[in-house]
């Protein structure tokens, strides 16, 4: 049996992009290796001429191109590209879209690396950003200029748990050609697949929920073979002019796979974040439990999210999961495989009472990272939020008692237990900081 597109999400997850011809081993092989030799010279002037086999690890390798196709297949995309992190995928696909004197527009509620990339890296390099509220689709119509190459936004706002209406912004992107990259770290191709609602461009952190153990890092770029010449042309003339040796263009030799294939061809082997083989092969073995591990995850962060919702310690959750959020029927339209395991509760107690439940917590790690099989807790204010302003803190929902859980894939009354130990012990903290917590 093959895995086709007409097969169910679970099943592609552990059959797309496998091998399985005959002798072949069962688990994809690990190709870990530098380059590949060549039978002859034409053999390797036909690699060097149009792509074809494999020479050398950085711009091909069996392993990878076989999780580069399971994540095609299960994010409805024409191509993906594996690259060495979450990070340097963002860092591929815009520097794929935009150069020197554009311009790309952004939401305000994205990973600090991202938006660090944005302000001190990619500005050197001469692209300028607009960050929007992106829920706000005037404000994103508005900010569009004749040089803007690009929207970028996240399925799920870090910290805000706030959900991106997709369609609504790919719309108008669409209206001028200009193409929408999305970051769906947060919620993989298990719970949306932004390509089906209009995005041109998905990006993971691989490392995280695909993965999913926590051991490797990855990233990974899926493009929707969809470039439109006659509409985007104009924006893109890296894509249909002829190359510097007066070739056929990427568009002419690749059609509507042209931006995929630049992406592949050009940018990620020339800036050369390539993904270590063995690295690819534990994200490929993360990936074939994908469904399990989310569907698990987002059901216990439910019941998580409404027992701390509950709590008198707390003041506010922000999880799309729940009735009392903004998002909430937005998510039911975008998230239909559940809700998602990563969000924010933020305790009366202030920046005390944060401090004492990230150092009390038993069962849940304390670390930088997400989308584990374990439950993990981190303070954003001073960890992956201290770069910002104490206003732009505030507006992406994170102030001194903020704390962001990633639940895992434990039995959810241990992890309940080991929240209540710690916020019970809050009753411990001085008189002023239990003053802020008891009084509601």
């Amino acid at each position: 049996m093959t895995a086709g597109a007409d097969t169910g999400f679970s099943t592609r997850q552990v059959h797309a992009g496998s091998a399985t011809a005959p002798a072949t081993p069962r688990a994809t092989p690990i190709y870990l290796t530098a380059g590949f030799t060549f039978g002859d010279l034409d053999e390797s002037a036909a690699h060097f001429g149009t792509g074809a086999g494999f020479g050398y690890s950085r711009t091909g390798n069996p392993t990878v191109q076989a999780v580069e196709e399971r994540l095609a297949s299960l994010e409805g995309g024409d191509q993906a590209v594996l690259v060495s992190s979450g990070q340097a995928a963002v860092t591929v696909a815009l520097l794929a879209l935009a150069g020197a004197g554009d311009h790309v527009v952004v939401s305000e509620h994205i990973y600090e690396g991202t938006r660090g990339l944005l302000l001190d890296n990619l500005a050197r390099l001469g692209v300028e950003t607009t960050f929007v509220d992106v829920s706000d689709l005037s404000a994103v119509r508005a900010a569009l200029t004749p040089r803007t190459k690009a929207l970028f936004a996240e399925t799920l706002s870090n910290a805000r748990n706030d959900v991106l209406d997709i369609a609504a912004v790919a719309a108008i992107g669409a209206e001028r050609g200009i193409p929408l990259v999305v970051d769906s770290t947060f919620t993989t191709p298990y719970l949306v697949r932004p390509i089906e609602h209009g995005a041109a461009v998905v990006v993971h952190s691989a490392s995280k929920f695909l993965a999913g153990q926590g051991a490797v890092l990855g990233g990974v770029i899926v493009d929707d073979g969809r470039f439109d010449a006659a509409a985007s042309g104009h924006l893109f003339p890296h894509l249909v002019q002829t190359d510097r040796l007066g070739g056929a263009s990427y568009a002419e030799k690749h059609g509507p796979r042209a931006r995929g294939a630049y992406i592949r061809e050009s940018v990620a082997p020339r800036f050369g974040p390539s993904p270590s083989p063995l690295n690819a092969f534990l994200i490929g073995q993360g990936i074939e439990t994908l469904s399990l591990r989310v569907e698990r995850q987002s059901a216990n962060a439910l019941v998580v999210a409404r027992w701390l919702e509950g709590r008198p310690e707390v003041e506010r959750v922000d999880y799309v999961g729940l009735a009392s959020h903004p998002h909430h029927d937005l998510g039911e339209t975008y998230l239909r495989g559940g809700r998602g395991s990563v969000f924010t509760v933020t305790l009366r107690g202030g920046l005390e009472a944060a401090r004492h439940v990230v150092q009390s917590v038993r069962l849940i790690t304390h670390m930088t990272h997400l989308g584990d099989v374990r439950s993990l807790v981190l303070h954003p204010q001073s960890t992956s939020h201290a770069a910002r302003t104490v206003a732009e803190r505030e507006h992406a929902g994170v102030f001194p008692g903020t704390i962001r859980l990633s639940i895992g894939i434990e039995d959810v009354d241990d992890i309940l237990a080991d929240l209540a130990q710690a916020l019970d012990g809050l009753a411990q903290l001085p008189a002023d900081v239990v003053r802020e917590v008891v009084v509601l």
